[in-house]
């Protein structure tokens, strides 16, 4: 699984979102909506300029080439347009867990329901394609409306990883980790995500 991973060329969908590898060719429709500031407040980084998006792109690329993370496009089907990234990573193929996280949407996409609609997806894929037992999830711990929306999700909260990672300023910063285990996954699909399961 561990070499294979990386190999494929996952695409996830329903009928609101496409979950795609995330490629160069999608450039310019990340162009349009990533140089919005309050999209890094949480993110450890920030991307202001073209340069800053060339190295988005190239550092997201490379993350896949050595087995770092899988990182995804996510498209918006009402639009047809790039909404945004996330990714798999801390990938412990052993243990079966990973990461679901660096995940971000356009301003005009954020609250529009499409987040639900992928972590459907990811979820579904790890827990019922990979056969993982842990899937993870964090926000900081300012990050009240990312924290909210994990929680939605089904997941429960675990604990506070203190001073986890450094901010683009170069400040300390702790996250609030989450989880959903593969047992507690066929509850938290009905309960939670029913109007995909029809």
């Amino acid at each position: 699984m561990m070499n294979t991973l990386f190999n494929q060329n996952i695409k996830l969908e329903n009928c609101r979102v496409s979950i795609v590898p995330f490629d160069e060719q999608y450039r310019e429709g990340l162009k349009d909506i990533i140089f919005e500031e309050s999209i890094w407040s949480y993110m450890g980084m920030v991307v202001e300029t073209d340069q800053d998006l060339n190295d988005y792109i190239n550092s997201t690329l490379l993350e896949r080439n050595e087995g770092k993370s899988y990182p995804f496009i996510i498209i918006d089907k009402k639009t047809s347009r790039v909404a945004g990234s996330t990714r798999l990573g801390n990938i412990n193929f052993h243990n079966k867990r990973l990461e679901i996280g660096w995940t971000w949407y356009g301003k005009e996409f954020q609250g529009t329901g499409l987040n639900r609609a992928c972590k459907y997806e990811l979820l579904k894929y790890i827990f019922e394609e990979m056969k993982f037992n842990r899937v993870q999830l964090s926000a900081d711990i300012d990050n009240i409306r990312s924290q909210k929306a994990i929680l939605k999700l089904g997941a429960k909260q675990e604990g506070i990883f203190r001073n986890n990672y450094i901010d683009q300023n170069g400040n300390k910063r702790d996250d609030v980790y989450f989880s959903i285990i593969s047992d507690e996954w066929i509850n938290v699909k009905e309960k939670k995500f029913v109007d995909f399961n029809v």
